[in-house]
């Protein structure tokens, strides 16, 4: 709708409105100021760390916990509610405080469908466990608000995820997670990242490089991070094993940003700061679409991948289009580090000086026509939104319109750094950020009323009369219970005077956007009457069959005459950028998930295929929890199967790499098998010129 891009604008020093004592929840009995910021030493893990799981004997928690003892990894046992036994010659415990009590544990491995995780994360909160990080997918957003809401109000529980990987210590043989160990070796580089995969590659690639690693922390792929960038960089600032900081993040949010801004701070106060490398994925995302990640997609008024790109760059990271480029370039940032304090002058000019790793110049050949965010959220219709604000007390006048230049903007939706919900307006008819109020309040408010700071705020910035602020709280208040009651992500309203009255008198709703969390509905089963508004028949085919299998399919406009297919989502849209640049033209973004099976490589092969632009395929595989024989396996079946006949190059890393690599190339098939990116992507560049 016209003029709605309020979603995500970015603005700074806007008060934060916080709900009353008597409605906050909190679980520490000490009476001295609460600060979720006192918990980022929980982050330092290391040998001296005891872990509990909760989900226990699970199967995934099963297989976890033999490969992280005998990693080295100090677990004290797990939690299955209401038993108590043994499992794994460790104990089992009838609840987290019973394990707090009686086993001590320093941190949580939360084990549970992204359904229960909630429920899980704040048992853990509750007998104060220090450390809990949480690795499941489809964790309802609202959940994660209401937790977000709970840790502000303490300072004892630090929390990872959800939707990542982990964090883990190589020094210390530590992992809370499930990232792939054969991959890391202790070191002094620093790690933080939203995509796993993508880490991955850069613990693979500083490994290979003979640096090792001291910590790697997973922001994960989310939109409301229990940990971030900063939060991370604090850490590694103190950390006396870091010597290097790596930083890998993707479209979505303003974490990069905030980040550059940190950056810059550091390294103006410091006279030898660490150095610092970054890469950021999605560069190739078309505009609105959630790629892969729930958290991975870029709203109107947000900072797009460039402009992170830039902002990191001039803050004085140094840049890398592959996660491969780490190691040596890092190597090389190390080796002509000054080792004493002094003028950080020749770390200046050594950075300009790895000119190799510089980005080439973006051809943003996929601008991409606007776009509903796929399934994982839903974003109905205009009609559909105003029958929801009909049927929804307080009842607001509605009067659908034209978009005008006198319309008012008023939006309710997340604020990802703040963690939790917000209001943002202006009057104009395409958004800026300096004409503009964001608003973030908590997640306990009940009601918005004329007398709430947040509406005076909102009124004074749309220029409104004392006389209409009860209109205004009124609409406010509508669209903050269609929030909660419905687990919305964004709410947005054109309003306006309705032409009997003055700027004074009645408000009335002219046009709407909803958008609604997908998981809320596909983990949890909630929202169904809400989801059941999706029409399938009207968005990209191949897109909704590649759902039907787990995949994470999108059509990206252009000549795409390379498929893709990658396992995991920061990889992927890595992978097309990465193509993008060495001047191929990729046909899709293809996403087969962190577990992915034979049968799911046939199903993505079967979709790429469909598309008749498709002259070459390229295979990007980092194998964690996804074995790269397990995926050499399923394309050498797709391949004999389906009867493919469009020339492939597989590129598998990770583990089991080698007994992939060979059985590809072992296979008799004309598939082209590589371990370097660079010569791979210039391979199936060639093939799908035909050359």
């Amino acid at each position: 709708m016209p003029g709605l891009c309020s979603l995500t604008a970015r603005a700074r020093g806007t008060p934060l409105v916080r709900a009353s004592a008597k409605q906050i929840k909190h679980f520490s009995s000490s009476s001295r100021h609460y600060d979720y910021t006192d918990t980022l030493p929980n982050l330092k893990i290391g040998a001296h760390t005891r872990v509990l799981f909760q989900g226990f004997t699970g199967r995934q928690a099963t297989a976890n916990v033999k490969e992280s003892l005998e990693w080295g990894t100090k677990i004290v046992g797990g939690v299955k509610p209401g038993v108590e036994g043994e499992h794994l010659g460790l104990p089992v415990f009838p609840s987290v405080r019973a394990a707090k009590e009686r086993a001590k544990p320093d941190a949580s491995a939360i084990y549970v469908p992204g359904n229960q995780t909630a429920k899980a994360i704040e048992e853990a909160i509750e007998a104060e466990i220090p450390l809990v990080v949480a690795v499941a997918e489809h964790v309802p957003l609202h959940d994660i608000l209401r937790l977000h809401s709970i840790l502000k109000t303490q300072s004892k529980t630090r929390l990872v995820g959800a939707n990542c990987p982990g964090i883990i210590s190589a020094i210390g043989k530590c992992r809370i997670g499930f990232q792939p160990l054969p991959c890391f070796a202790p070191g002094n580089i620093g790690i933080i990242a939203k995509s796993g995969t993508l880490s991955y590659e850069t613990v693979a690639s500083t490994t290979r490089a003979g640096l090792g690693q001291s910590l790697c922390i997973s922001m994960g792929g989310d939109p409301l991070a229990g940990t971030n960038f900063v939060d991370a960089l604090k850490i590694f600032e103190e950390d006396s094993d870091t010597k290097g900081i790596i930083l890998v993040g993707e479209i979505g949010g303003t974490a990069e940003i905030d980040a550059a801004e940190w950056i810059t701070d550091y390294r103006r106060r410091t006279t030898n700061p660490k150095p610092i490398m970054a890469l950021v994925g999605g560069q190739q995302a078309p505009p609105g679409r959630i790629m892969g990640h729930a958290g991975a997609w870029t709203a109107p008024g947000e900072p797009g991948p460039e402009e992170k790109y830039k902002a990191l760059e001039r803050a004085g990271a140094v840049m890398v289009n592959h996660p491969e480029k780490f190691g040596e370039g890092m190597k090389s940032l190390l080796g002509r580090r000054p080792q004493s304090p002094g003028s950080n002058s020749t770390f200046r000019t050594q950075k300009r000086g790895i000119s190799t790793m510089r980005r080439a110049t973006l051809h943003h050949s996929h601008k991409g026509r606007p776009h509903n965010l796929q399934s994982r959220n839903l974003s109905i219709k205009q009609f559909q939104a105003l029958g929801i604000l009909k049927q929804t007390q307080p009842a607001i006048p509605i009067n659908e319109t034209a978009p005008s230049p006198s319309d008012l903007h008023i939006s309710l939706t997340i604020d990802r750094t703040a963690l939790s919900p917000a209001l943002i307006a202006f009057q104009s008819n395409a958004f800026e950020p300096a004409s503009s109020v964001r608003l973030p309040f908590s997640y306990t408010t009940e009601t918005l009323t004329a007398s709430d700071p947040i509406i005076a705020a909102v009124a004074s910035k749309l220029q409104l009369p004392t006389s209409a602020h009860p209109n205004l709280a009124q609409l406010a208040q509508t669209l903050w219970k269609i929030f909660k009651q419905k687990e919305a992500f964004v709410l947005e309203v054109r309003a306006g005077y309705s032409s009997s009255s003055t700027a004074g008198g009645a408000l009335e709703v002219r046009g709407a956007r909803f958008g609604f969390d997908g998981a809320a509905f596909r983990s949890s089963g909630r929202q169904g009457e809400v989801h059941a508004l999706r029409n399938v028949k009207e968005e990209v085919h191949e897109e909704v069959e590649a759902e039907k299998h787990g995949i994470v399919y999108v059509k990206l406009d252009g000549e795409g005459s390379i498929g893709t297919l990658v396992n995991g989502a920061g990889l992927a849209m890595n992978t097309v950028d990465a193509l993008t640049i060495h001047g191929g033209y990729c046909a899709n973004f293809l996403d087969t998930g962190g577990k992915a099976t034979s049968e799911t490589v046939k199903s993505s092969f079967r979709i790429i295929t469909s598309d008749s632009r498709v002259r070459a395929i390229f295979v990007n595989i980092f194998g964690g929890l996804t074995r790269c024989d397990m995926i050499a396996e399923g394309i050498i079946l797709a391949f004999r199967d389906l009867n493919m006949s469009v020339p492939m190059v597989v590129r598998l890393r990770g583990t089991n790499e080698e007994v992939g690599q060979n059985m590809i190339a072992e296979s008799g098939l004309p598939l082209h098998a590589f371990d370097s990116f660079e010569d791979a992507a210039k391979k199936v560049i060639s093939l799908a010129r035909g050359q």
